[in-house]
């Protein structure tokens, strides 16, 4: 990876993570990981440089357009979010979700 790559590559993470400010770097990464496999068929060690840049990307994205959505818009017919990956984001409604949670 040459070093304006690496910049980039890095640039894009802490983007992400300034999107997610309630999510640990190590949770980060897991996640990432799990995207990774999920949209490529490779764990976190096997994706090469450019498949995880494009991983970040779709997932910056995803997040960008979570906090753009409006109610009403981009749910389910359950109700759920769906998420640009799309998996079904199901709110928690329990009682522990409160404000205090």
């Amino acid at each position: 990876m040459t070093s304006d790559t690496r910049h980039k590559a890095l640039a894009l993470l802490a983007d992400v993570w300034e999107l997610s400010p309630d999510v640990r770097l190590g949770q980060l990464v897991a996640h990432l990981g799990f995207l990774g496999e999920n949209h490529l068929g490779h764990s976190l060690s096997d994706i090469e440089d450019d498949e995880l840049m494009a991983v970040l990307e779709r997932h910056k994205a995803e997040l960008e357009g979570r906090m753009q959505t409006a109610p009403g818009q981009g749910k389910s017919q359950s109700g759920a979010a769906i998420s640009i990956s799309g998996s079904a984001i199901v709110p928690d409604t329990s009682p522990a979700a409160g404000p205090n949670r």
